[in-house]
């Protein structure tokens, strides 16, 4: 191989070994850090407002008083004689229970009696005859006095079994369950075929007349509702405006909802139907009423155990995290406690995606224009091929 050659394989291997160093030297440099994109965020300004006058409560319609009827004797139930929702009247039969066994009992407290009436009878015959043998001086005054205490207990026996068998013969009548007063069937807890003992309850009823708007509120809601206080009823979905008192606030929270059950009696006229859903508003003294900062709860978040909001920095168009404290909602809204101060700009949308220090800017809603298109050059089919322009 000539020198000139060689020469040339050399000048041909020089840009190679270039190209090789500069990709190793690329690869083991680090990259360029990403830059954060700057996210667009919607704030709101921080201004007290004032709480709403008034809180509404959910709740339902309930009967003044709704009885749960049972037998007052035991036995087996042979026939129920009304159904779930049937209207019923005083006094009318609304169970029986199989009355066998209650009239063999009164059968025997009237044989009782019988015998006692007998005995009686047979006890006052005796005392008479001795009373005249008394009179003639025949027999001894302590005798007399002995048939005089045999025929009084006698009697006492008569007695005895008289009321044996009244109470029987009530036991017989308490086999057919009746209702108390006029009303609607609510609830059926037992069937045809059951054996009920002594006061197990069969039918509910629901008494006519005075109803009641029960509903639950929770304790920091409690002092708004005070005994004989008025409040205002809206009934679902007619929205008919009643008058309503509160006539019963209960003692301690329910184990389970931590929750107080409240009664308001309702007046009016035509007082609406039973397991009507209603709204109750308490009217709230003026006194009551107070202003305080509120935040949709889009702007709420979970940082940790606190609950924190994204306050804005107008200098440097950055977020920060201000923990707040909630005190309760008012409608949609949150109501702060603690935590922000008026002026202050807090980010409403977007606050899960957001870090310290970030940078944002504003966000403005663009309104959207139509815009007419400029003619178009026509091209061929092939690629940079101009069509031919007539006359040319």
């Amino acid at each position: 191989m000539s020198d000139t050659s060689f020469f040339g394989v050399r000048q041909l291997w020089r840009p190679g070994i270039l190209f090789a160093a500069t990709l190793v030297l690329a690869a083991c440099s680090r990259p360029a850090p990403v830059e954060e994109p700057v996210r667009a965020v919607k704030v709101m300004t921080v201004r007290l407002g004032g709480l709403q006058a008034t809180q509404e409560f959910s709740g339902e319609v309930r009967p003044r008083i709704e009885s749960r009827l049972g037998f007052r004797v035991a036995g087996k139930l042979v026939s129920r004689e009304v159904e779930l929702g049937q209207r019923v009247r005083a006094g009318q039969v609304l169970a029986r229970l199989d009355p066998q066994d209650y009239r063999l009992a009164a059968d025997a407290a009237q044989a009782q009696l019988g015998a006692a009436v007998t005995n009686r009878d047979l006890a006052a015959a005796d005392f008479k005859r001795f009373k005249e043998l008394r009179e003639q001086n025949f027999i001894s005054g302590a005798e007399l006095e002995r048939r005089e205490a045999a025929l009084k207990a006698a009697q006492a026996q008569v007695d005895q079994a008289q009321a044996q068998l009244t109470a029987q013969r009530n036991q017989g009548a308490y086999t057919s369950l009746v209702a108390d007063a006029p009303g609607v069937v609510t609830a059926v807890e037992a069937e045809t075929g059951q054996v009920v003992s002594a006061g197990q309850p069969v039918v509910r009823v629901a008494q006519d007349g005075a109803r009641d708007a029960v509903f639950a509120v929770p304790e920091d809601k409690l002092t708004l509702m005070r005994q004989g206080s008025a409040v205002e009823v809206s009934v679902w979905p007619g929205q008919t405006q009643l008058a309503g008192r509160v006539r019963e606030l209960s003692a301690s929270a329910d184990p389970v909802t931590r929750t107080y059950q409240v009664k308001v009696a309702l007046e009016g006229r035509q007082l609406p139907p039973l397991g009507a859903t209603v709204t109750v508003q308490p009217k709230v003294r003026s006194e009551e009423r107070n202003s305080a900062i509120k935040l949709p709860t889009s702007a709420l978040r979970q940082d940790g155990q606190a609950t924190a909001v994204w306050v804005l920095d107008t200098k440097s168009m950055t977020v920060l995290s201000q923990p707040v404290q909630i005190a309760t909602a008012d409608g949609n809204e949150a109501v702060v406690a603690a935590g922000l101060q008026e002026g202050q700009q807090v980010v409403i949308a977007g606050v899960h995606v957001l870090s310290p220090g970030q940078k944002v800017t504003l966000y403005r809603e663009k309104a959207a224009s139509a815009l007419a298109s400029p003619p178009q050059t026509a091209v061929g089919a092939s690629l940079g091929t101009v069509a031919p322009v007539p006359g040319k």
